[in-house]
């Protein structure tokens, strides 16, 4: 170990230990406080009651519900995925169950400046959104970017607006991302082998020839989602499947091109979107618009953790690993299915 990290990593747990220290006996004063039951936020972030400048000013807090009618405004930012920095899948999951029981909650309006991401979350907002719209309207307005997955979700919704400046569509899926580095391997003498038990077990190792069989796995699964898309498209904006195939070649479109191709309703502001809204579903009604948007725990545990990491204490080098550099080339970018456009 190189002597001068050893200072380094003694200061750097025993400022971990103090904070784990901190950190339970403000747990423990939380719960004995609020009868034991602090309670978790949508986003999986803990919210101590009767605490409230004790956060160090790091943890977010849950948005209670309004007691007055209002329609939610629901941002959906960032690469869909499990969980980022901008995008939480749970915490939209209980976000859009919390309104659906909220009968204060007139509507959503989904407002969208995505990518896309993984076709398993696109899916999943899409459908929960579905089940809200049996009850209550959907609407969705596109901001900078609306693409693949984020398009995808909107496809729930009754009517679409998009910004004059937005590029949105993208139709198509990215199943994998694979590289061959045998031949280069070969040349320069490295060695790398991966025991695996069937043939088409680690397809798509750096370390392995990928062939035409295994190619053709990859392609059934990516026309499959490919074909859940375009028919998910075609039924939501109600166009001839054959008229979705030939736009959806993943291709980008301008907001007004969307629009001649039926692929959104109108091209407008925020402002105007709103004025559809209440038009259509709220005339001679009251209500706010109410702003739901993910942000991630900053809790000071988490903030400490971090630095430690930072700091480079924490983290075992191991003189097997490759370099950062090379590990970027050969790992794929897109580890599963995805709906994602990519710049």
């Amino acid at each position: 170990m190189n002597k001068n990290k050893g200072p380094a990593i003694f200061i750097a747990v025993i400022v971990i230990a103090v904070a784990l220290s901190a950190y339970r006996i403000v747990r423990s004063f939380t719960e004995e406080t609020d009868g034991g039951s602090s309670y978790q936020a949508g986003s999986g972030q803990t919210v101590f009651k009767d605490l409230p400048n004790f956060d160090f000013g790091f943890s977010s807090k849950k948005k209670s519900a309004p007691n007055y009618p209002y329609i939610a405004r629901i941002y959906i930012t960032g690469t869909i995925q499990e969980a980022g920095e901008t995008y939480n899948q749970k915490w939209l999951m209980d976000t859009i169950d919390q309104l659906q029981d909220d009968k204060n909650n007139l509507a959503i309006i989904l407002y969208i400046d995505s990518p896309g991401g993984s076709v398993y979350e696109s899916d999943e907002a899409y459908l929960r959104l579905l089940k809200y719209a049996e009850n209550k309207p959907v609407y969705a307005y596109f901001g900078a970017l609306a693409a693949s997955g984020g398009y995808y979700i909107s496809c729930a919704s009754k009517y679409i607006m998009a910004n004059r400046n937005c590029w949105t569509g993208s139709i198509g899926v990215i199943a994998g991302q694979f590289i061959d580095l045998t031949g280069l391997m070969d040349k320069y003498g490295i060695k790398s082998k991966t025991i695996h038990s069937g043939k088409n077990k680690i397809m798509g190792s750096y370390d392995e020839p990928f062939n035409k069989e295994q190619e053709a796995i990859m392609q059934a699964l990516c026309d499959e989602c490919y074909e859940q898309f375009t028919g998910i498209v075609a039924q939501s904006r109600r166009l001839p499947i054959e008229k979705v195939r030939k736009l959806a070649d993943g291709r980008i479109y301008t907001a007004k091109q969307a629009k001649e191709n039926k692929l959104i309703d109108a091209v407008g502001s925020w402002e105007e979107l709103l004025d559809v809204v209440a038009a259509t579903e709220f005339e001679d009604v009251y209500y706010d618009v109410e702003d739901y948007s993910y942000e991630p725990e900053r809790s000071f545990y988490k903030y400490l953790t971090g630095l430690a990491d930072r700091l480079g204490g924490l983290k075992a080098d191991s003189s097997a690993a490759l370099p950062g550099a090379v590990q970027k080339i050969i790992e794929p970018e897109i580890k599963y299915p995805a709906y994602l456009y990519m710049k």
